[in-house]
């Protein structure tokens, strides 16, 4: 699995490359979401409705919904460390990898869910697929078994078109010696 985060609308699944709503998700789907609802995105998508006053914009706001920037400066990162404590640093650190692996567990939900409703689809086609091969099958058996009784048919016909025209010789045959009797007696 890659360590990009991907936006957590199912319909979305964008890569994140530069910027993300604290919830994780893209800035668009965070501001389709929050416009839509007035509910922050990341609490529709976890079930936990947290309404938000109207002054409090999805973009611009200090409050945990805000906009992060997946590739902050070297500034920033040292402003925002700078004067805390090593064990306050090693708490932020800790909710940051709880952060990866939450994030990391529902990329690898999302994987199998998709992985079982793909083997689901196959399942159902596989079991079209022997339906119809049942079915070809049984019909080729009955053209088979038709074919097989057209040609005892058929060679039932030539037997008698060959009896006919054996018997046609034999009659022509003794017309011929017919023919030839009366002129003979003359």
């Amino acid at each position: 699995m890659d360590n990009d985060l991907k936006c957590n609308v199912l319909t979305c699944r964008r890569p994140l490359t530069d910027k993300v709503s604290s919830h994780i998700f893209c800035v668009d789907c965070a501001n389709k979401l929050f416009n839509s609802s007035r509910l922050c995105p990341g609490a529709i998508v976890g079930y936990i409705l947290t309404i938000l006053l109207p002054s409090d914009d999805v973009v611009r706001s200090l409050s945990p919904h805000k906009i992060c920037s997946l590739h902050p400066s070297n500034d920033y990162k040292t402003s925002v460390l700078s004067g805390l404590t090593p064990s306050i640093i090693l708490e932020i650190c800790s909710r940051a990898i709880s952060f990866w692996q939450y994030q990391s567990h529902q990329e690898n939900s999302f994987q199998q869910a998709v992985v079982r409703n793909i083997n689901d689809k196959n399942a159902q086609l596989q079991k079209q697929l022997d339906n119809v091969v049942r079915e070809a099958n049984g019909e080729i058996n009955l053209l088979s078994n038709k074919n097989a009784e057209l040609e005892r048919d058929l060679e039932l016909e030539r037997r008698k078109v060959r009896d006919l025209q054996d018997a046609g010789r034999e009659r022509d045959k003794e017309y011929q010696k017919l023919k030839v009797r009366p002129n003979s007696t003359r």
